[in-house]
């Protein structure tokens, strides 16, 4: 294994700081190049440009194609929150508004939402072939799972949503999100991010009883 940069500084909590904000700065590039070439055409010594340090300090963090992956995937997974919950405090917002930022923040929109799914896309596809992605994409899964669950169940114990078992609602939901959602990344012309967003809360607001329109996005398009 490849010896990592050092980088001179002598206060230990300084020295973690350091760190952390290069492996950041990696993973940051990792997930732009990955989502703009594809994860097998990447090549190291391109992020290590992009992220502004050496080869070997990514060949220290990232061993393989795929723990790069795996690693990238949850980062921008981490990143994207902004982009999904938005900026307003959800206590502020009623269980119907806070569901739909939930459909709102599982799609395809442009920017960091839509470089996150094509490293889903990434994953799906190695995951197949590679028993050591499956665990990360189930463990992502299950977070994307609970979000949509956890919202559901909280306007059920509101009084706003018909009583319905939460956790296959979020799975039938969630395969909607996915069915639409590719459709509408790659530029299907039957599918538009605004009619996936509509059959999602087609189904949501048939099971949950909720007679509203979906609210409008409260999150701007990255352009």
């Amino acid at each position: 294994m490849s010896t990592p940069e050092v980088v001179a500084e002598p206060e230990p909590a300084r020295r973690g700081e350091r760190k952390r904000t290069a492996r950041d700065r990696i993973l940051d590039a990792a997930v732009e190049r990955i989502a703009s070439d594809g994860i097998d055409e990447v090549r190291i010594a391109r992020i290590a440009m992009d992220a502004g340090v050496s080869t070997s300090l990514v060949h220290y963090h990232f061993s393989t194609r795929e723990a790069l992956l795996a690693e990238a995937l949850e980062h921008s997974y981490e990143i994207a929150g902004s982009a999904r919950i938005g900026e307003v405090d959800s206590a502020d917002l009623t269980p119907v508004e806070r569901l739909a930022d939930v459909v709102d923040g599982s799609l395809p929109y442009p920017g960091m939402l839509e470089r996150d799914w094509i490293l889903w896309v990434e994953l799906w596809l190695r995951a197949a072939r590679s028993p050591e992605l499956q665990a990360t994409s189930a463990r992502l899964y299950e977070r994307m799972h609970e979000w949509m669950r956890d919202e559901i169940a909280a306007g059920i114990a509101a009084g706003d949503f018909r009583d319905v078992d939460p956790a296959p609602l979020a799975d039938r939901a969630l395969a909607l999100v996915d069915g639409f959602g590719i459709r509408a990344l790659v530029g299907d012309p039957e599918v538009s991010l605004d009619r996936a967003r509509e059959e999602v809360w087609w189904l949501l607001s048939s099971e949950l009883g909720i007679e509203a329109e979906i609210p409008p996005r409260r999150v701007p398009e990255e352009k």
